[in-house]
């Protein structure tokens, strides 16, 4: 499979009126919150629409921007032969409006977490950081580049 020059995804940092956070548990990298590759044609929305709805089951609409973020950590993929290319990914703060949980072919598990505890179930470090800019947003898009293989570092961090 040829991949391209970069992956475009989109997060959804889903927080219902009660204050808990939609995390999912994927085979591969345990509890995460929903998100996923933009299809080809599709835009960042509708993308991370459409990858809240398939690995939760719940519906949502987003609210605004909250990150940006490059993976720029070039690595095999699960196969062990593919290069994984640079990531961009633009993580978005959304609202529940209706579905119901359920897990899907990529999720093993999905719940709503109180927001106090969420990180205690958020083992890779990627992910810890991109929910704590959700914690600390201020209006300002965080932009961020990373590198999780061979360990988690960053690179850059700045608000734009």
């Amino acid at each position: 499979m040829a991949m391209p020059t970069h992956i475009v995804a989109c997060g959804g940092l889903v927080e219902d009126f009660e204050g808990n956070i939609l995390i999912v548990k994927t085979h591969h990298g345990g509890w995460v919150f929903p998100g996923g590759q933009v299809e080809v044609g599709e835009n960042l929305m509708d993308g991370v629409i459409r990858e809240v709805k398939e690995e939760s089951g719940i519906d949502v609409e987003v609210s605004h921007l909250i990150g940006v973020y490059t993976n720029s950590a070039i690595y095999k993929w699960y196969d062990g032969v593919t290069d994984v290319p640079t990531k961009v990914m633009f993580d978005f703060a959304c609202k529940p409006i209706g579905g119901e949980l359920c897990t899907s072919e990529e999720t093993s598990d999905c719940k709503w977490v109180a927001k106090e505890e969420v990180l205690e179930y958020i083992t890779q470090p990627a992910i810890r950081a991109r929910i704590e800019e959700y914690f600390k947003f201020d209006g300002n898009v965080e932009y961020k580049e990373y590198v999780t293989h061979p360990e988690f570092e960053v690179k850059l961090s700045r608000k734009v």
